[in-house]
């Protein structure tokens, strides 16, 4: 079982930051090795809305399937992958108030690499929180370098 936690403080409106991070297409946009996002279903995002995923992992490109299973707006949004994932995963990002225009972001995942992944867990899970502690690294420097919570247009 790999379990990763990482934060970030951001200066922005926590309503502002949590929309942000509950929709799935601005990921690539902060997370290193992600592809792509695309939504399965029609908005709004809601409990069971779902996207496919394209990330860089290991040198191969992984499709992995999500579902969203908690959605607590302006708070909490958890994903689960869909079965049949070879890295099945739960991620939890919540959104905390620190301030009116200051917050901070978290996000938690739980992993249980099946598969030819199970030998690596050790070295994965160390993967894992690099990897998580430099995208909320990104995170907070995209948004309060340039206030860009918005999805572009």
């Amino acid at each position: 079982m790999i379990s990763a936690r990482a934060s970030s403080d951001i200066d922005l409106p926590p309503a502002e930051v949590f929309a942000f991070l509950a929709d799935a297409t601005n990921n690539p946009r902060w997370q290193r090795g992600m592809r792509s996002c695309t939504w399965t279903t029609d908005p709004p995002i809601t409990v069971g809305s779902s996207y496919d995923q394209i990330a860089r992992f290991l040198g191969k490109d992984v499709v992995t399937h999500f579902e969203v299973v908690e959605l607590e707006p302006p708070h909490r949004v958890t994903i689960r992958s869909r079965p049949g994932s070879s890295f099945p995963l739960t991620v939890t990002r919540t959104v905390e108030a620190l301030g009116e225009r200051r917050c901070r972001a978290t996000e938690v995942v739980n992993g249980d690499p099946r598969g030819f992944y199970r030998i690596f867990t050790p070295l994965l899970a160390a993967m894992v929180r690099r990897s998580m502690r430099a995208d909320h690294h990104r995170l907070a420097e995209l948004l309060n370098d340039t206030g860009a919570a918005e999805t572009p247009g």
